[in-house]
């Protein structure tokens, strides 16, 4: 199923096919494609090149693995993620390495890395589904993450499914039309609130 940007400006049509599904096939990602995608991840910018993004993966080949991962998300994402082939937990190191001082930026640049993993994933025929809803104390205790580093999101990733294989207030979801904000309400020039004159142009 596609459901392409409805945009208001050209951009690449890898970005304008991307969205976040709910219904994911039950294929194996090929263990090449995932290093390809992490690949993409590795090669993302960065603050002082710090590079500061972990992963956590699971595959449903190793079922124990993978319900640890599954384990960690909240329920309601539990019921649809339990069909992708792959997760993963994206953390964050919040301490620069050069000099231990405070990253601020590490949470932009995991989430810079997740995008270009989600962009490669697009170029292979994957979809990506990013996820805020997980239990970040339950990430920790469950692979030992260390103090210094953060949980930053949950990863579903795959192949597109059958979306009348969900419930119904999951379809509900899924084929809803895509929504986003327009330019001119977040681009601003001059003062905060002041939209930009470069749509006038």
């Amino acid at each position: 199923m596609d459901k392409p940007a409805n945009n208001q400006y050209p951009i690449h049509e890898l970005l304008q096919k991307r969205w976040s599904p709910l219904a994911f096939s039950e294929q194996a990602v090929e263990a090449e494609k995932i290093c390809s995608l992490l690949e993409a991840a590795r090669w993302s910018a960065s603050c002082f090149n710090e590079q500061p993004w972990q992963y956590i993966i699971a595959t449903k080949d190793n079922p124990t693995e993978f319900a640890k991962l599954l384990n960690c998300l909240v329920e309601a994402n539990q019921e649809w993620a339990k069909n992708a082939p792959v997760l993963m937990l994206s953390v964050a190191r919040l301490q620069f390495t050069k000099n231990g001082k405070d990253n601020k930026h590490a949470w932009h640049d995991v989430g810079a890395a997740s995008n270009s993993l989600t962009i490669q994933g697009m170029a292979l025929g994957l979809y990506v589904h990013q996820m805020g809803g997980f239990d970040p104390q339950t990430a920790r205790e469950t692979y030992g993450i260390p103090e210094g580093y953060e949980p930053v999101a949950a990863i579903a990733l795959g192949y597109l499914g059958d979306p009348h294989a969900l419930s119904e207030k999951l379809q509900e979801r899924e084929f809803a039309d895509r929504q986003r904000l327009s330019l001119d309400s977040f681009v601003f020039t001059g003062k905060w609130g002041e939209t930009s004159p470069i749509f006038n142009s």
